[in-house]
């Protein structure tokens, strides 16, 4: 028996503003699906941020409806879990709700276990940090009756764990339920998967399937997993998608001429063009000479960007840009400015999302749960 574990598709999400990047994630989504389908899955786990906003596009809604109805008519179910961009904070139905209520795939996140083919499939939406301890009996409660079943035991979560990402996590390894035998996560963007000697099977994140705004510019591979659970154990296999190139060169301002015709030389075979970012590095830079060589990179590239590292009497240098992992830069000064590390996960976890798409609404709402959260501690 095989299952997909599919995370992180952020169906709608419209990078750069360009509908291209719109429809590079449509495209690696049906792939998943398709591949799914091809490799004659038994079913499909959705492990959160189906969508990227909770009011998402008809054509986003379509896109999800049409892969579950593909999969409906190869005998093929699916199950999944919300994620908190999928939860709206002023307390709409979510939309994943309807595929559930109208039979296209099932909802698993309220932590009510399910048997399908002799396999105990439960789940938990995405729990907030300052709900995370109310949840703790539920998980002691799901433990014990995945400890009796016999058969394969899969937990949904869209969650982070402390060990891996030490901001992103909300609950630690160890917090987590002990006798399933695959824990089937999402919420984060990069690819994880490792086995914990207290837990009964390994603790998988597929990441995102298309690289997302907060992951910055950079090289890397996309995918899911697809899970063999014929045996006694879980064994995931990582299958890549066919994502846009990306790519991060750091060049020498004196060679830049040289620097933007080698990548020009790189890129001109792909199949797709690519995203690129050029971090610029020097003494005396003319900002007018970069914009008339990197002009050069737009017949072949879907978009392309440029930063400046200057390098400093000390020998050292300063690189004018975002760090390489910009969530953990905002964590540290956040910690830095709002004096706790529960303060800056609040801040940049739930708030910034929230004012970042203009939700006004539901970041009120998040601000006074919070003060409630806070005021109840006193």
């Amino acid at each position: 028996m095989i299952f997909s574990h599919i995370s992180d598709t952020h169906l709608g999400l419209t990078q750069y503003g360009l509908q291209e990047r719109e429809d590079d994630v449509y495209l690696v989504f049906n792939e998943s699906i398709d591949t799914s389908i091809k490799d004659h899955v038994d079913f499909v786990i959705f492990a959160g941020d189906i969508f990227h906003v909770p009011n998402p596009s008809g054509t986003a809604i379509l896109q999800m409806a049409n892969a579950l109805k593909r999969l409906k008519q190869n005998n093929v179910e699916s199950f999944f879990v919300l994620g908190e961009h999928d939860i709206s904070r002023i307390r709409s139905s979510p939309i994943p709700y309807v595929y559930h209520n109208l039979g296209f795939s099932k909802y698993v996140g309220q932590g009510t276990p399910i048997i399908h083919k002799g396999v105990l499939i439960a789940g938990f939406d995405k729990i907030r940090r300052g709900e995370m301890s109310k949840f703790y009996d539920k998980f002691s409660e799901i433990d014990k009756i995945a400890a009796s079943h016999q058969g394969h035991k899969i937990l949904v979560m869209h969650q982070g764990i402390s060990e891996i990402n030490q901001f992103a996590g909300e609950l630690s390894s160890t917090d987590l339920p002990k006798n399933f035998t695959y824990y089937a996560m999402g919420h984060l963007h990069d690819k994880f998967l490792k086995q914990f000697s207290h837990l009964g099977g390994p603790v998988a994140y597929p990441g995102s399937i298309e690289m997302t705004t907060s992951e910055g510019i950079k090289e890397t591979q996309k995918g899911f997993y697809e899970v063999d659970i014929s045996t006694s154990e879980a064994r995931p296999s990582w299958i890549k998608l066919d994502t846009r190139p990306q790519l991060s060169d750091r060049v020498e301002f004196e060679n830049l001429n040289e620097s933007i015709t080698k990548t020009i030389a790189k890129i001109t075979g792909y199949s797709k063009k690519p995203i690129i970012e050029i971090k610029i590095h020097g003494n005396n830079i003319d900002s007018d000479i970069i914009q008339s060589q990197i002009t050069r990179l737009a017949p072949h590239t879907l978009h392309y960007t440029w930063k400046i590292t200057q390098v400093e009497d000390s020998g050292g240098s300063v690189l004018l840009e975002r760090p390489s992992s910009i969530d953990d830069e905002l964590f540290r000064l956040a910690i830095n400015y709002l004096g706790t590390q529960e303060n800056a996960t609040f801040a940049i976890q739930e708030l910034l999302p929230l004012l970042s798409t203009n939700k006004i609404k539901e970041a009120e709402q998040a601000i006074l749960e919070e003060f409630e959260r806070f005021r109840s501690k006193k």
